[in-house]
């Protein structure tokens, strides 16, 4: 069989999680039996460093910082130039123009992709989940919602749980601060609802003053939790730092890792820090059961209820022995069940599939 033609389509190469898992997919598809290439809606490369490091070919269709007619234009111009045999759309904007003009430009085979809790409404799936020919999502919690709301038979889903690289991200307990750091990575937008998470540490900070709550990433809410932290009467053990394209730092200096979100896919943050070795607290919400073993790697609690939230953190923060249990298992689960390798197979296994039943 000669090489597939692979393209990764992405809205860009900002800093997230689904910008990094398109990355090390892409480097793990076999290059034998792939020529995987990753095309961009817009401008924005934080990312392309990595991408040039891993020897990727990147093409940016576009440039600014929106998708507009250009990267539009540019999109078809390149289906219509390269003729790929697989098109792979990721993010919310590249899974609804990806399988428009991949389906008027007759590519063989398009995979959408479910990653966020949000988007199956964002990326109207009750109007376009037929014009691709398979879904993967990262979650079971998403393909549930596909058959049940919107009506896609189970022989078209299949889930791959997000991978993790657990060379790079392992336990550094060495660099891990003194005070206890409360770590919480991601962007700063409504559906991760910091302002429950505030008020939890809120409570958690009367009860552990030596607690630290760290903010970290980047998005529309910057200025406006930066004033919401600034009139607490925590503010003193409250930060709030810009996004990162390497955090295993960040998780190396946490005591404890957290999400208060109100919508969720199977988040990266989770399984990045349970392989390097931190407890994990989330909120009930899409996938984060399915990564976060309630009372075996951490706490799932309800969404919106910051006392909630609080009474979980108050319980790592007064039990470290608890913290290293927890946090041992998650890394044994994150090496077992979470490999890069297993995802990239996973992957190839259905664009090969796809492709063949596609002719």
């Amino acid at each position: 069989m000669p090489r597939i033609k692979t393209v990764l389509l992405l809205q860009d190469l900002l800093l997230g999680g689904t910008q990094r898992h398109a990355l090390e997919l892409a480097k793990r598809l076999n290059p034998e039996r792939f020529d995987a290439q990753i095309w961009t809606l817009m401008g924005g490369d934080d990312f392309l460093p990595t991408a040039r490091d891993y020897g990727l070919n990147v093409r940016q269709l576009a440039t600014g910082t929106g998708v507009g007619p250009a990267g539009l234009w540019g999109l078809w111009r390149a289906l219509g130039q390269t003729r790929p045999d697989a098109l792979l759309a990721l993010t919310v904007v590249p899974n609804i123009w990806g399988r428009v003009l991949s389906r008027l430009a007759r590519i063989p085979a398009i995979i959408a992709n479910c990653r966020g809790g949000d988007d199956l409404h964002r990326q109207h799936e009750a109007v376009l989940k037929n014009l691709a020919h398979h879904h993967i999502c990262n979650a079971r919690a998403l393909k549930n919602s596909l058959m049940e709301r919107y009506g896609l038979p189970e022989v078209r889903i299949d889930v791959i749980p997000t991978g993790v690289d657990t060379a790079h991200f392992t336990p550094r307990p060495e660099l891990r601060e003194e005070d206890p750091v409360i770590l919480c990575l991601a962007r700063l937008a409504a559906i991760k609802d910091h302002e429950t998470l505030i008020r939890a540490f809120e409570l958690a900070h009367a009860v552990h003053p030596r607690a630290r709550l760290r903010l970290v990433g980047d998005g529309e809410l910057r200025d406006a939790l930066s004033r919401r932290m600034a009139d607490s009467p925590a503010r003193e053990r409250m930060e709030l730092l810009p996004g990162t394209g390497n955090p295993a730092g960040e998780f190396a200096r946490a005591s404890i890792a957290v999400l208060s979100s109100a919508n969720e896919g199977m988040p990266n943050v989770f399984l990045e820090a349970m392989a390097m070795g931190l407890p994990c607290v989330g909120t009930a919400v899409g996938g984060v059961p399915e990564v976060i073993r309630h009372g075996r790697t951490g706490f799932v609690v309800p969404s919106k209820r910051p006392d909630a939230l609080a009474d979980a953190l108050v319980h790592l923060l007064e039990n470290p022995e608890l913290r290293q249990r927890f946090g041992e298992e998650g890394r044994r689960i994150a090496v077992e069940e979470h490999s890069l390798e297993s995802v990239a197979a996973r992957h190839a296994r259905i664009i090969e599939d796809v492709v063949r039943a596609r002719g």
